[in-house]
């Protein structure tokens, strides 16, 4: 039998902005707190990194975590126990504020909730939280937050409620070498990991008094949708980023542009115009449903890998001699059939690793991410003939493709195949981005923080979303030594010094890149997680606090670029 908060979690999908879970969440929330979590922070084997070499102000702050990691684990409970929907609003207003909140806590002399207003594509932003913490420091470091999350398709595939911030035996979530996870919605993206962040930097300060850099906080709450609200933010205000020598974390970025088709009776001329009408009209009525899943068999190949737009190609930049040459030394050591599975696919397009491996770095793609029109009730029956059908649809590429450019080339494809009457709405697009120089001031910090705690260098770097995307796993744990397929895209472009799709604002620092700790997965899929007890130390979360805290230490460390110049602000 299925649960009540089942049921109800099924009627807000249905019906409106989810509201399960409730009551379930207020129920739990006093036993969480109650419960002592008994979190090991170096992981189940007990071993803790070796800190002999590390400054006094870092020993302190490292103890500090592991006395502190239950009430650390707890603070990410309460902020997945926080719905914050970007596709559909719920929680939205709510979450920009507990955000503030944490920014107030950590001593930020100014706070903002900003409504960035109407977006370029024609729909109001959500806000974006901005807020400055000036520690008298002579660097700065930005750091880039989503608040948002994505809705939740499939609740009864969860092992436990998404927004009650569980945390249980891996095991119970189907990944039996991670000794503990929270699950919930936002648990890996990205809640999990800037939780570890904000859990580090309030124990750095609450042990040595103040940070030993100032920190620009950027947290978004339109990741999901594709950056609207940031995007008119750093239009906007450029200027608030005019101090911040570094960002923390980042990388490059994949281009990626999302629209809408939609055909209709009343476009088309043929088929029901005003309304849906019953099904049995079908015996005398063209369907404009039957007509959109024609003109989308027509843009592609008959697997459906394959864009059939011309010019789809053009541009399309493909790796250099080098870099194939790093793609088969990493096809070597790669299982596929490991990596298929620890990513929830039955297997991959083609059974060649470098082939797949190449696909993920470098590939383009044309998906169908949902659609919808006429009956949408699942089981029993109901004959409808739609009057209107939607689906929505996002375009990978990589540098030096333009995603506008794509979309004229679907615009002209649709013509030339006969469907002129299908309407395109474009949703957003988040040109690419080439990220910044490995020797920046604050990829060595990650660097040096990385070789103070024992781990050795990560070649890919710590892309700020690379829980959500790619800690899949650890080698020993997956028994494969390349656990990675794909990267995604997040909004590099907006922050990056180095070359982009676009340029939008003024905003130019480097990114940091190194090493990084932490482990989570199942980003917009059932039963997300965030490991907060690993196998080893570094893949738990107080792990993945103390390198944050030895990374931003090492960045104020060193400086072979100048800080910016800065402004006091007021006292708070």
């Amino acid at each position: 039998m299925r649960s009540k908060w089942f049921y109800l979690c099924l009627i807000g999908l249905l019906g409106g902005p989810i509201a399960c879970n409730r009551k379930d969440v207020a129920k739990n929330t006093h036993s969480t707190e109650k419960a002592k979590l008994n979190i090991n922070p170096n992981g189940v084997n007990n071993k803790a990194p070796d800190e002999s070499k590390a400054p006094p102000e870092l020993k302190k702050v490292f103890d500090y975590i592991d006395g502190h990691i239950d009430e650390h684990v707890g603070n990410l409970q309460k902020w997945i126990q926080q719905p914050s929907i970007s596709n559909s609003g719920e929680g939205i207003p709510e979450s920009a504020e507990m955000v503030k909140g944490f920014f107030d806590k950590l001593g930020c002399q100014d706070t903002r909730v900003v409504d960035v207003g109407i977006t370029e594509y024609g729909s109001p932003g959500n806000p974006v939280v901005y807020a400055k913490c000036d520690e008298g420091a002579p660097k700065t470091v930005a750091i880039y937050w989503q608040y948002d999350t994505m809705p939740v398709t499939q609740p009864d595939l969860w092992v436990a409620p998404p927004f009650e911030g569980r945390v249980i035996p891996g095991k119970d979530a189907g990944l039996p070498n991670i000794p503990r996870v929270i699950v919930g919605r936002g648990a890996t993206n990205s809640k999990g990991p800037e939780m570890a962040q904000l859990n580090a930097l309030m124990a750095y300060k609450a042990v040595n008094g103040k940070l030993p850099v100032n920190l620009i906080f950027i947290a978004e709450g339109d990741e999901e949708r594709m950056d609207i609200g940031l995007r008119k933010f750093i239009a906007d205000h450029s200027d608030l980023l005019k101090e911040a020598d570094a960002l923390y974390a980042g990388g490059p970025s994949e281009g990626c542009v999302y629209v809408e088709l939609t055909t209709s009776g009343s476009k088309w001329g043929r088929g029901p115009t005003v309304s849906d009408v019953h099904g049995v009209m079908k015996r005398t009525t063209d369907s404009p449903a039957w007509r959109h899943i024609h003109m989308l068999s027509s843009l592609t190949s008959d697997d459906g890998n394959t864009p059939l737009i011309a010019g789809f190609f053009e541009n399309m930049e493909k790796p250099t001699v080098d870099q194939m040459e790093e793609l088969k030394k990493r096809a070597e050591k790669t299982n596929l059939q490991e990596m298929a599975k620890s990513q929830g696919v039955a297997r991959y397009m083609s059974d060649n690793p470098v082939e797949v491996l190449k696909d993920g770095r470098f590939g383009t793609s044309f998906n169908l991410d949902g659609i919808w029109g006429g009956n949408m009730y699942a089981g029993g029956a109901g004959a409808i003939l739609p009057n209107k059908i939607t689906s929505k649809h996002n375009f990978r590429y990589v540098p030096k493709m333009n995603g506008l450019d794509l979309i004229k080339k679907l615009r002209a494809q649709l013509d030339k195949n006969g469907y002129k009457d299908v309407d395109i709405k474009l949703i957003g697009d988040v040109p690419w981005s080439r990220g910044s120089s490995p020797n920046t001031d604050i990829s060595n910090a990650h660097r040096k923080a990385a070789e103070l705690l024992g781990l050795k260098e990560d070649r890919n770097g710590p892309f700020m979303m690379a829980s959500h995307y790619n800690n899949l796993g650890t080698e020993k744990e997956l028994g494969v030594a390349e656990t990675e397929a794909t990267g995604g895209y997040w909004p590099s472009y907006l922050f990056a010094d180095g070359e982009v799709g676009q340029k939008v604002g003024s905003v130019s620092i480097p990114m940091g890149m190194g090493a990084r700790g932490g482990q989570g997965g199942r980003a917009h899929a059932a039963n997300e997680y965030y490991a907060v007890e690993g196998a080893r130390w570094d893949n738990g979360m107080a792990g993945a606090e103390k390198l944050v805290v030895a990374s931003i230490y090492y960045f104020s460390q060193i400086t072979t670029t100048p800080p910016r110049p800065k402004t006091s602000s007021p006292s708070k």
